[in-house]
């Protein structure tokens, strides 16, 4: 498929003053047009934006979101069809999907961070030998991470921070901080599996 817009497409950038009809929008932005596309995020993302704050109550994230909806639609341009909705109503759509992706990642962070935590505080109790072992497991593990997973989930851990927190005190995205967790997790868990997270 080529990426050039159509001499229609085309035409129609040239008239400055005249914004494009979301037909002549769609158009371009199937045939490749990234003008296109960047007047679709100018059009839309302030809704987009809105639909993901009040789902998510916070605004990084629902930016977040906001980027990865306009991901999807240029990566996904191809498989819009017309004849099934307009693209504004295409556009919602692919955000409830992003919203749910969103919320469903929250769930799976809040478990494995509250299996994590359990394991942490009961590595104080019980049979000593069993909790000496599994804090010097969790420790080695934790210390096998790159720098940047160790300090978010030592934060999470230790200091009980929430991921805005984390990003406030570090100075980094949001974005960030939640794929330094989820890296860091991920790696906990499959190293830990057999004797921590049971």
């Amino acid at each position: 498929m080529s990426t050039q817009p159509s001499p229609a497409v085309r035409s129609a950038r040239a008239r400055v003053d005249e914004p494009l009809g979301d037909a002549e929008l769609a158009r371009g932005l199937v045939a490749g047009d990234e003008a296109c596309l960047a007047a679709a995020y100018r059009r839309w993302s302030a809704l987009v934006h809105a639909l993901a704050r009040r789902s998510l109550g916070d605004a990084r994230e629902a930016e977040d979101v906001t980027q990865q909806v306009f991901l999807g639609v240029w990566r996904g341009r191809a498989g819009y069809r017309s004849e099934r909705g307009s693209l504004g109503g295409w556009i919602v759509g692919i955000t409830r999907r992003r919203i749910a992706d969103a919320l469903a990642a929250r769930a799976r962070r809040t478990h494995l961070l509250a299996a994590a935590g359990a394991r942490l505080a009961e590595a104080g109790h019980g049979h000593p030998e069993s909790a000496v072992l599994d804090r010097v497991l969790v420790h080695g593990e934790l210390a096998r991470l790159p720098a940047p997973q160790q300090r978010v989930l030592r934060l999470t851990f230790y200091e009980d921070l929430t991921q805005t927190q984390i990003a406030e005190r570090t100075g980094w995205p949001l974005g960030t901080v939640k794929s330094h967790a989820r890296r860091g997790l991920r790696r906990l868990r499959v190293r830990l599996e057999p004797s921590v997270f049971r």
